[in-house]
């Protein structure tokens, strides 16, 4: 059992996890002034001002956290992170006019990521997946996801997956991962079409990977171009059999009508919705399903924005992630992406760290964590600030601290 006590701020977001994410003002921060928690290895056991603290807490060895703010631990629910190799020099193609779907067209993109993903060991790709979610529990993320998707073969796929149930238990104490099956990321050009890769190779090892438990969600890239709405309804009828949870890649490039399609589905996400119509929206707004923004992928790629005040005005739960990826969101620092987006995306406070938090980790189906209150897992992160507002104002400058 542990105690953290005088902390100049804790966020509790106690108000906003009554109101599932969704219509928040900022008081659904929920603040506690010179805040004290007490909790053990599985749950929260008590919150509140240091003052109330039960009695039965105060003669325990306590952390002094005056200086500190306590926030729910940050949960980045979309990333890309196994994979080998950069596309640094798409990057610079894109800035002299080249489009994504122009690169992929010339052998680049995911297809390029995919051909040194696969010449990569096992191993290699392991340390890469280390080095790069130590980095990221160094701002203070806590849950983490981890898609495949860069290998596009049947037992390339299952590596990758493979890979993340290893880093699952090296960081077994540290983070919480959860890995999701996206083996329909794109077609590989020795496949006449989407639904015959589908069929040779995205759900015989969605089945076999599911099998040997190395599968918690499964997604897929649904554009035009890549997974068509029937791959889509193909894909998520098998993992629906095999009770997988469900997530999409939606209305990316143009409005395919995938916020829609995910509502309908029960997805637990549907992400990217760049061009998702006011239709889409409605279908969020009246679905558990959360709207996952990935404003790092705009800024990359030089796309506009979401509609994210029209999404929280119509009341939907609202995620935000880093989108992490070699080829079109190569930032993997969450709370940096979402503290520059947010003036843009017109996001109040409570919004703001309920996107990086509470509504990042329902995207995840992970009801258990998000908030700071009684019963709830204990997933914290740590700054060295006296108020809250201080950790989105220094952009790019990492306030997070070591857990004591």
């Amino acid at each position: 059992m542990k105690v953290y006590r005088h902390l100049s701020q804790i966020v509790t977001l106690k108000s906003a996890f009554d109101k599932d994410g969704r219509h928040l003002v900022p008081t659904d921060l929920s603040l506690i002034q010179n805040g004290a928690i007490a909790f053990d290895d599985n749950k929260i056991l008590w919150v509140g001002e240091d003052q109330d603290l039960p009695h039965e807490y105060q003669a325990l060895k306590s952390f002094h956290g005056a200086g500190f703010v306590l926030t729910p631990g940050l949960v980045d629910s979309h990333t890309h992170l196994v994979f080998a190799g950069n596309r640094a020099r798409e990057y610079s193609d894109r800035l002299n006019g080249a489009d994504y779907q122009a690169i992929a067209q010339k052998g680049g993109g995911i297809l390029h990521t995919m051909t040194k993903t696969l010449a990569a060991s096992e191993e290699e790709l392991f340390v890469l997946g280390v080095e790069r979610l130590e980095r990221m529990l160094s701002y203070g993320i806590k849950t983490i996801e981890l898609k495949s998707g860069y290998a596009l073969t049947r037992e390339g796929e299952l590596r990758l997956l493979q890979v993340a149930a290893r880093l699952k238990k090296h960081f077994i104490k540290k983070l919480t991962l959860v890995s999701t099956y996206m083996g329909a990321h794109a077609v590989p050009a020795s496949y006449k079409s989407s639904e015959d890769f589908v069929t040779q190779v995205v759900l015989p090892t969605m089945q076999e990977g599911h099998a040997q438990g190395l599968i918690d969600c499964v997604d897929v890239f649904h554009e035009q171009g890549y997974f068509s709405t029937q791959d889509v309804e193909r894909i998520f009828a098998t993992a629906h059999s095999l009770g997988l949870a469900l997530k999409i890649h939606a209305d990316e490039f143009q409005d395919n009508h995938g916020a829609a399609l995910a509502a309908t589905h029960g997805a637990l996400s549907a992400d990217h919705l760049l061009k998702t119509s006011t239709a889409g929206i409605s279908a969020l707004a009246q679905s558990p399903t959360v709207a996952t923004l990935l404003p790092g992928t705009a800024f990359f790629l030089g796309k506009e924005l979401p509609r994210a005040r029209a999404m929280l005005d119509a009341g939907c739960k609202v995620a935000i992630a880093s989108d992490y990826n070699p080829g079109s969101s190569h930032v993997d620092n969450l709370l940096l992406v979402a503290s520059i987006a947010a003036p843009s995306l017109k996001l109040n406070q409570a919004e703001l760290w309920s996107a990086m938090t509470l509504n990042a980790a329902a995207a995840l189906g992970l009801k258990d964590r998000g908030a700071l209150a009684k019963g709830l897992v204990p997933s914290f992160s740590l700054f060295k600030a006296n108020d809250l507002s201080e950790i989105t104002y220094n952009w790019g400058v990492s306030l997070s601290q070591p857990l004591p």
